[in-house]
């Protein structure tokens, strides 16, 4: 059995969440490896709605082992509110289905507050984040001062950690950003608080994993955000702070390259992005306005509406450049449902120059016009399509042209929200 990495190949929000639901029925094992509840992950099954940010999609189902590793920050305030949320959804969580990596790093309230300041103090030129602390613990890891989730369980180490933490935040805080600051006492007491109902969930997760794939046990790598927003490889600095990429799974979770078997990139049969930055095949015109209403473009986790566009070629090959991509995952194509004609961006053009691929400084790309070519749409709804076949032939030519402008075999079609509504044209688990 394969294992296998289901990642964003655009700007995020492309519903990596019901793909890796539709294929944790093969999995045994479902790891989130980046990111904080800065995530949201939307599943509708059996007309339930589930919003994930934490918690990988895989526990709305039986019998699977959920991980959240080391490359994550957790939040466990919000951990604990979504846990909540879940119980009372009716689905059992509990140590024996959702594990944690005892190596990863804490989002702390400073962090929040730091977050908003910052993009509060840039006013127009702010980067557009959740403002939920994920930049800051990650600047704290990487800066050797992180605390960790196993930090709670040594009282020592975790209050000389802390201490010195919100001293050094304390003085940002209110010598440069003019915000509030904390108590030590009072973050002290909650996150210990919070560490003796974390206990039940912490586990070596690099021994776990290392005994799954020796048991050839499938595991399915679960990516936040996408590939457009890798801290490295995105348009920067509008971008996450960690690595949305492929590589990211291997170091988010311990697990060698060599143990990956498949990677799957999933795009929107359109293009859609959160926050502020870049994005050339942005449509701010009835198209747009349609793509918005009838996708239901707004975030899971903030609620903020989403910018719409054309599907963007250059951004799909970049990613599956970077991602070393197997097969690409194709969702909401009912959405293009009764637009007469549909436009794909082909390449870029800046100062009379056509560029085939991505430029090399992001910041060139708010400079580029796209370059388009047209397709025919269809009336005929997609929604009720049980197999490629039964789609319109508008439909149809529209995907196999995506797949010969990407170079890349479309695995996997979604035509609805519901898990039913999709079809595995290639299975990677096979």
């Amino acid at each position: 059995m394969a294992n296998v990495i289901v990642l964003g190949a655009q700007w995020g929000d492309e519903g990596k969440g019901k793909i890796v639901d539709l294929l944790t029925e093969q999995a045994e094992i479902v790891v989130r490896f980046q990111g904080g509840h800065n995530a949201g992950h939307t599943l509708v099954v059996g007309g339930k709605k589930y919003v994930l940010h934490l918690v990988p999609s895989g526990i709305v189902r039986n019998g699977k082992l959920c991980i959240i590793g080391n490359g994550v920050v957790l939040d466990p305030q919000a951990f604990l509110e979504e846990l909540q949320g879940l119980t009372n959804l009716g689905l059992a969580v509990s140590g024996s289905n959702l594990k944690i990596s005892a190596l990863t790093n804490l989002i702390m309230p400073y962090h929040r507050e730091l977050d908003q300041a910052r993009e509060k103090r840039k006013g127009k030129g702010k980067i557009g984040t959740t403002g939920r602390g994920i930049g800051p613990a990650y600047e704290d890891k990487v800066a050797r001062r992180g605390i960790r989730i196993d930090d709670l369980f040594n009282r020592q180490i975790f209050e000389d950690k802390l201490r010195e933490n919100v001293a050094y935040h304390n003085f940002m805080l209110e010598n440069f950003y003019q915000s509030p600051t904390f108590s030590y006492e009072t973050v002290r007491d909650d996150y210990l608080r919070m560490g003796d109902t974390l206990l039940p969930f912490v586990d070596d997760v690099v021994g776990i994993l290392e005994e799954a794939t020796r048991n050839k046990r499938p595991i399915l790598f679960e990516g936040a955000q996408g590939t457009m927003l890798d801290v490295d490889h995105g348009t920067y600095p509008f971008v996450t702070s960690s690595s949305t990429v492929a590589g990211g799974a291997c170091t988010g979770t311990g697990v060698g390259p060599t143990r990956i078997d498949a990677v799957l990139a999933v795009v929107k049969a359109y293009t859609t992005r959160v926050g502020s930055g870049p994005f050339p095949t942005e449509l701010n015109d009835t198209v747009g306005e349609h793509l918005s209403r009838v996708g239901n473009e707004f975030g899971a986790t903030t609620g903020r509406a989403r910018r719409c566009g054309w599907f963007d070629g250059i951004v799909a090959r970049h990613a599956a450049r970077l991602n070393g991509v197997t097969g690409l995952v194709v969702t909401k194509l009912d959405v293009l449902d009764g637009l007469d004609s549909l436009k794909v961006c082909v390449a870029y053009q800046r100062n009379g120059r056509r560029l085939d691929s991505m430029p090399a400084n992001p910041a060139i790309l708010d400079l580029c016009e796209p370059i388009y070519e047209e397709l025919p749409g269809w009336s005929t709804s997609t929604a009720g399509a049980s197999s490629f076949a039964e789609l319109p032939a508008a439909a149809q030519e529209y995907i196999r042209y995506l797949e010969q402008l990407c170079g890349l075999p479309v695995d996997i079609l979604s035509v609805g929200p519901d898990r039913q509504q999709t079809m595995i044209r290639s299975n990677p688990f096979a």
